[in-house]
């Protein structure tokens, strides 16, 4: 019971959120696509595929995270007492860990085509080198929004084939939600950051935060609105799409970069935002 314990610190499963976000995307690009493609059986098969992917991937990285993060976690507060950092498992038994997660992931891929599985093989790139950012850029959220929405075009290929322009602008869109989200969560560590010299978006706009991530979000409503205006022909002033807008007004509202439990708050509160766009695109006319 206490390895298991360790597993789930080592993974954060007790946090779904997490795993969520990374999940959400998937369910744009797959709601995206049924538009197109409405084989409601596939798409309730590739949604349960991409849910267990999200989290055997999500749960992978985090392990590489805290090997890569393992010196830094012991020196920030709020991560000292990590399974690593604080010694209660063994780097070899994480590495094993990872490997059984990828495999799990793997044994997923495979049920999709053949351009669903490169762009999954590809996207191994972005989520290993992920916890490297934040020691060569300000900007390592810019960088997660790149890995945690790739789920978006995978999604989309697996049932469409193909790469399209309106899958992308999604994609990019997404990147921008990332990144305003991101950025409010990192505002929790900013003050041991700085100490340790580790960089983010959190402290090269930390002057001007409430700004920065209100551009972030402005940007990804006004990609969303003109894609569903001119790709889907919905109306995008349906009332899910208006709460959706509404959550991430909130988030801005809320959180304040001197309260660490507020920026948590206003980040988790995402995990809502996202689950509203999914329906929204859902339900979409037809």
């Amino acid at each position: 019971m206490n390895q298991l314990k360790i597993f789930i610190d080592l993974t954060r499963l007790e946090k779904p959120i997490g795993f969520m976000l990374l999940f959400w995307p998937c369910c744009w690009g797959l709601s995206f696509a049924y538009h197109f493609d409405q084989d409601i059986n596939k798409f309730s098969f590739y949604l349960v595929l991409f849910f267990l992917g999200s989290v055997f991937m999500r749960s992978a990285g985090c392990i590489v995270n805290d090997i890569v993060d393992r010196n830094i976690d012991k020196r920030v507060e709020r991560t000292k007492l990590r399974p690593i950092a604080s010694g209660k498992i063994t780097i070899i038994r994480s590495l094993v860990y990872v490997i059984l997660l990828c495999l799990l992931s793997l044994i997923i891929l495979i049920q999709f085509n053949n351009l669903t599985i490169f762009l999954g093989l590809a996207s191994m790139i972005l989520a290993f080198s992920y916890p490297y950012m934040k020691r060569i850029t300000y900007w390592p959220q810019l960088f997660l929004g790149l890995t945690f929405n790739w789920g978006i075009i995978m999604a989309w290929t697996s049932i469409m084939n193909d790469i399209s322009l309106e899958i992308m602008l999604l994609y990019l869109s997404a990147i921008f939600w990332t990144l305003g989200y991101d950025t409010i969560y990192g505002l929790q560590d900013i003050k041991d950051d700085e100490i340790i010299g580790m960089k983010s978006t959190s402290i090269k706009f930390k002057n001007n935060i409430k700004l920065f991530v209100s551009m972030c979000y402005l940007i990804n409503l006004s990609i969303l609105i003109y894609i569903f205006k001119n790709f889907l022909g919905g109306n995008y002033t349906t009332i899910l799409l208006i709460v959706y807008i509404l959550s991430l007004i909130m988030q801005i509202y809320i959180f304040n970069k001197k309260n660490p439990q507020s920026c948590l708050e206003a980040f988790r509160l995402n995990n809502f935002s996202g689950l509203m766009l999914f329906i929204f695109i859902f339900f979409l006319p037809k």
